[in-house]
């Protein structure tokens, strides 16, 4: 069975924005015109990215043409990237593509679902919206009475024009939120007949529990301080299993705790009987949020994001992986699990050029389970390989949670970018040695199709023309990152144009192919950038109420020593993957081991070329764990977005079964890591020496 690559296949992007996109099916007159408008909004701010683009290109060719440095292309590029993910934010709400937990809220009937939308957008993000424009308006109207320009003298002018996006994308989202409100509250009244599927009885369960879950962890602790903490991190973790968008909960949750630190604070929670408290937390405080989403939004480092987005989705589009498929099908096609180990080695190509993981698994799910499933594989080998496959992007750089980790823990992108490639090199290579065992021990689960041809120096030479170009792109990004010819930022630009060159050779690129590029970029940025946001209001209420001291207290009173510790700490962030995200493990939790790892005294080698080689270990060890909170139920995205793609016959339970190999051999590669700490550290402290 040979997989035809060139008919009869899905538009890969437009499966990958389908299964991500929610958008309401309920036709209420005046939501319907919100929806429309906000969304226009989007599809005209989207091409943003292709100017991003086209500014960091400009940027690289002036300086390498003709040794010219232009601040303002600098500012330009993070103009582009904050107005993309700022304005995105409501387009993201209309269609409904956020991040949730999603194990409750599927089964739950229509009627319930549309309440809980209501009460979360009262209760959690109604207060957020309005502390953001009002407190955003401020934060703007200050930067115009003094006209505020760039800290550079040949940078751009008026500032204060860039810091007015935040209260107006606010007041976008707050329509977008307006709409959807309207939607579920005319879907109720409308709602005809009876309804399928549980009512509020499990998800009252769940907040009962963790509400009396943190009335026991309370006991545990003594200050006022620590047990807001305690119950914020179990009020956070609770609502999730509404099924409520992950970004809102976390600013709504941060938002209620800022004003129940401020009734501590005025004696006003005494009737409680616990202790008053000095946070210092109140609306005017909670406002110093919006310097900080002003930060996030002109930050160098994270402008790499949509490039790397984009670059991903655009190869996707490219047709790389189907000639990939095609040729390599060819050159294994007499070995026992040659379809799979096929999947794995562009699994790992795709990984080297992209950090999607959905589209990688959408991607391989559309080109290869089909065939996999007709050829007689067995149906969790199959699965399980194209899931497992589908993460190694994650890690493999360049990967967008590698530039995000390294904001988080102001490390170097281009350090962790190598650090991560001889780790996720390992885990590819123990997936195609358990691929092989496999057709060994059991030849019914992958056997050779009937027609299959021994390969010939033709098949090699095929090969060799398919994997050339995507080869080359990833020299030129991640080779121009480690020979310090560029930023990451401008290697994810260089990155960008590359892919789309590669559609264009390949007579792939076409305007809707672009916009759909240009949509998916939009969207998967903002949602991440709202989880960003979130996490913000969460931290920063977080760390006001004292939860980095009790949370590092806590870790060092394990007495585990630094190596038990740091596994400690990944045992924890493992089981963390099971309901959370790695956005939002990434965000919250990983700034708070930075202090923690430093106290360890951890004696890794960094062969003096690397200022902190521990943290560096560290991460790369963080990263390898959060790559298994894809493949674990109930939030493993990677199991979700390839359920979108199965064909019938394929049950969630031979997902499930499919993937417990593979995160057996990611804990594997895990303690390699941690044995061997120059897996993740000696790359690096080459490079650039």
């Amino acid at each position: 069975m040979t997989i035809n690559s060139e008919q009869n296949q899905p538009d890969p992007v437009e499966v990958f924005e389908r299964i991500l996109e929610h958008e309401d099916q309920d036709r209420q007159t005046i939501a319907v015109m919100l929806d429309r408008f906000v969304t226009t909004v989007g599809h005209v701010v989207m091409w943003a990215n292709v100017a991003l683009i086209l500014a960091i290109i400009a940027q690289v060719s002036l300086r390498y043409l003709f040794n010219e440095n232009y601040p303002k292309l600098d500012e330009i590029q993070w103009h582009f990237y904050g107005l993309g993910t700022m304005v995105g934010l409501s387009y993201a709400m209309v269609k409904d593509s956020h991040v949730r937990v999603d194990i409750l809220h599927m089964g739950l009937r229509d009627n319930v679902k549309r309440l809980i939308e209501i009460l979360g957008i009262i209760l959690l993000l109604a207060p957020f919206i309005y502390l953001m424009i009002d407190q955003g308006y401020d934060y703007f109207y200050e930067s115009f009475r003094v006209n505020e320009r760039s800290d550079s003298p040949t940078g751009l002018p008026g500032r204060w024009a860039f810091k007015a996006v935040i209260p107006i994308s606010f007041v976008l989202l707050a329509l977008a939120a307006a709409a959807r409100l309207i939607h579920a509250g005319h879907a109720l009244l409308t709602a005809k007949g009876p309804q399928t599927g549980a009512g509020w009885g499990r998800i009252l369960f769940v907040i009962v529990s963790f509400a009396a879950t943190a009335f026991m962890l309370g006991l545990l602790v003594e200050t006022t301080e620590e047990k807001l903490v305690v119950a914020m991190f179990m009020t956070f973790i609770g609502l999730l299993f509404t099924g409520f968008p992950v970004a809102w909960v976390l600013a709504g949750v941060g938002v209620l705790y800022c004003g129940v630190a401020f009734l501590f604070d005025n004696g006003l929670m005494n009737w409680t009987g616990l202790e008053e408290t000095l946070t210092g937390l109140d609306y005017l405080t909670l406002g110093a949020t919006v310097n900080r989403v002003y930060a996030t939004m002109s930050n160098a480092v994270l402008v790499a994001l949509p490039m790397f987005i984009f670059m991903g989705l655009m190869l996707d589009e490219s047709g790389v992986a189907e000639r990939l498929m095609t040729s390599m099908q060819r050159l294994f096609g007499t070995v026992r699990g040659g379809l799979a180990i096929t999947v794995t080695a562009i699994g790992i190509i795709l990984a080297a050029s992209t950090g999607i993981i959905g589209a990688s698994v959408v991607l391989l799910g559309v080109l290869s389970l089909p065939a996999m499933v007709n050829q007689g594989y067995s149906k969790p080998l199959a699965t399980g390989t194209i899931a497992a496959s589908g993460t190694l992007g994650i890690l493999i750089p360049p990967s967008i949670m590698l530039v995000i980790m390294a904001d988080q823990m102001a490390l170097s992108v281009g350090d962790l970018f190598m650090a991560a490639l001889f780790p996720g090199l390992v885990i590819g290579g123990l997936y195609l040695l358990y691929i092989l065992l496999i057709g060994f021990v059991s030849p019914s689960s992958a056997p050779v199709p009937a027609d299959a041809k021994a390969p010939d120096w033709q098949a090699f030479k095929e090969v060799m023309v398919a994997v050339l170009p995507p080869v080359l792109l990833i020299l030129a990004v991640l080779g121009s990152i480690f020979a310090g010819i560029t930023t990451p930022t401008e290697a994810s630009g260089v990155g960008a144009i590359g892919a789309t060159l590669l559609a264009v050779a390949y007579r792939k690129l076409t305007l809707k192919k672009l916009a759909s590029v240009c949509i998916s970029t939009f969207n998967t940025t903002a949602y991440i950038f709202a989880i960003f946001i979130g996490a913000t209001v969460f931290s920063y209420v977080l760390r006001e109420l004292g939860g980095d001291e009790l949370i590092e207290s806590m870790i060092q009173s394990t007495g585990f020593g630094p190596e038990g510790t740091v596994l400690f700490i990944l045992f924890i962030v493992f089981l963390l993957g099971f309901v959370l995200d790695w956005i939002e493990i990434t965000l919250i939790v990983l700034p708070l081991m930075r202090p923690i790892v430093n106290a360890l005294g951890l004696d890794i080698p960094g062969f003096d070329a690397i200022d902190e080689p521990a943290l560096v270990w560290f991460v790369i060890l963080v990263a390898v764990t959060l790559q298994t909170s894809f493949l674990t139920p109930p939030v493993g995205f990677a199991l979700f977005y390839l359920k979108g793609v199965c064909p019938p016959e394929v049950k969630l339970t031979d997902i499930y079964k499919g993937v417990v190999p593979f995160v057996l051999l990611q804990l594997t590669g895990l303690a390699l890591v941690f044995g061997f700490p120059e897996l993740a550290t000696w790359l690096p402290s080459v490079a650039f020496n």
